[in-house]
């Protein structure tokens, strides 16, 4: 028995002191809830076009086909400069180097030679002016191309106009579904942004350029538009 009273007494002490800890209050909530997703969108036309251009050479032994190689990038380079490319708008892609072999049927394969790869990846700040450059580009040496990947330099202002552009939708929506229960929209809660503008991707297309372009006329970009989206979720509360 008198075990059993002290364990009594420790449990009652012991409850003042969990008492005195502030209960965190709860929110209440007069209304209905209301969670809506919607995308801003807006256009722009695209003032930064990216390509990449590359020399590939083939030679018999390894140090031919980067000797070869390097003397025709350097040419490009220099036809970068000239066209008025900024040095920080130019920059080394990928440089390689690989045995190419002859296979046969029943014997080992043979190196027949080297193929060397040099490209440099180039922003144009002046698409329209991107198509002339290329053509420059291909007369020094260049005979691979990939590109071109359009995008928006400064994309901020057209985001926040789909951001407003969101939001507009979001409570557009809201009214809409205020409407069908009875209801009116009292207030925004809270606001959450999803993924902003991403420039698009070029798909992987290697284009080889043969000499022959000498003749062939002006290589022309078009850059048309593109949407620059944003996605919001809101929540509303409904009364």
């Amino acid at each position: 028995m008198p075990r059993l009273l002290l364990a009594a007494a420790l449990i009652t002490a012991a409850i003042p002191a969990a008492a005195q800890v502030p209960a965190q209050p709860v929110a209440v909530v007069d209304g209905t809830i209301l969670d809506v997703t919607a995308i801003g969108r807006t256009r722009r036309v695209p003032d930064v076009a990216t390509i990449r251009a590359g020399v590939v050479t083939q030679a018999p032994t390894a140090a031919a086909a980067l000797t070869d190689n390097a003397a025709r990038v350097g040419r490009v380079l220099a036809a970068l400069k000239a066209a008025g490319v900024a040095p920080r708008d130019v920059q080394t892609a990928t440089i390689s180097l690989q045995p190419q072999y002859r296979y046969g049927e029943n014997v080992p394969p043979a190196i027949t030679g080297y193929g060397a790869s040099n490209t440099v990846s180039v922003r144009f700040r002046d698409v329209a002016k991107s198509g002339t450059i290329l053509d420059a580009l291909v007369r020094e040496g260049a005979n691979q191309i990939d590109g071109p990947n359009l995008s928006i330099d400064a994309p901020d202002a057209a985001e926040d106009e789909a951001r407003a552009d969101a939001i507009a939708k979001a409570r557009a929506r809201a009214e809409v579904y205020a409407r069908a229960a009875g209801l009116r929209v009292d207030r925004i809660l809270s606001i959450g942004e999803g993924e902003g503008y991403q420039p698009p991707v070029a798909p992987p297309a290697i284009v080889a350029v043969r000499m022959e372009a000498r003749a062939a006329p002006s290589t022309q970009l078009a850059a048309g538009e593109q949407d620059v989206t944003v996605s919001a979720t809101v929540r509303f509360l409904l009364k």
